[in-house]
């Protein structure tokens, strides 16, 4: 196992280990799509503990507020590929795994990730359907062209916590660059490229984003 890790405490936060830098990204609306924009960056170090209950005071950290969390982990520990429906495109296609953080990237001035795949023969649609796919930070839309091959970004290892303003509320913790993420029985979920992490204490995909953090109105005290 890499040596950077996120481990899962029961009913507890997330500990990260392995100096994996970590900052704050912002979901901004750009016409009828949206980019991520730099916030602030935060203190990493060797090891370092991140809120999973929604209620620190000292976001993104972990302020010992837990107290009577129920964190349990409800998630299917299927592989992705298993739990996967497939979209057909002319040049490209696209596994959907349903597992969505609200996050608004499928959605562009061109159409939505589906509507792009399925015409993938026009060359600037496919590239649209292609950013589409990989921006999605939670990792449910995953793109590969006609010989198999997956189409990703080459990630470093990274934590982002992401705001939304535009919806009023705090987002979840973007993984990037296939980190670990150890459940708090031991099992290592699997290893992927883009996932999100809870961390309203909401979601009913836990550890994983499911939107709830916007049904709930979760606000980590970072954004107004």
């Amino acid at each position: 196992m890499s040596e950077k890790t996120i481990k899962i405490l029961k009913n507890g936060p997330y500990i990260v280990s392995g100096d994996i830098p970590i900052s704050e990204r912002i979901i901004t609306p750009v016409g009828k799509g949206y980019v991520l924009k730099d916030g602030q960056k935060f203190k990493a170090g060797a090891v370092y503990s991140l809120c999973r209950c929604g209620n620190s005071k000292n976001a993104p950290y972990c302020d010992g507020s837990h107290g009577d969390f129920d964190g349990e982990e409800t998630a299917s520990r299927e592989k992705f590929k298993e739990r996967v429906d497939l979209c057909e495109g002319q040049e490209i296609d696209m596994l959907d795994d349903h597992r969505c953080a609200l996050a608004r990237f499928c959605h562009r001035d061109t159409g939505s990730a589906w509507e792009l795949v399925k015409k993938s023969d026009d060359p600037e649609l496919k590239e649209e359907a292609i950013k589409a796919a990989v921006e999605c930070p939670a990792g449910r839309l995953v793109v590969f062209d006609k010989q198999g091959n997956e189409i990703e970004p080459d990630y470093s290892p990274e934590i982002e916590v992401l705001q939304d303003p535009e919806k009023g509320v705090s987002g979840p913790l973007a993984i990037k660059g296939n980190i670990p993420v150890v459940s708090s029985d031991g099992h290592v979920y699997e290893i992927r490229n883009r996932v999100t992490l809870c961390r309203c204490g909401s979601s009913k995909n836990k550890p994983f984003c499911d939107g709830r953090h916007i049904r709930a109105k979760f606000k980590d005290g970072l954004i107004d």
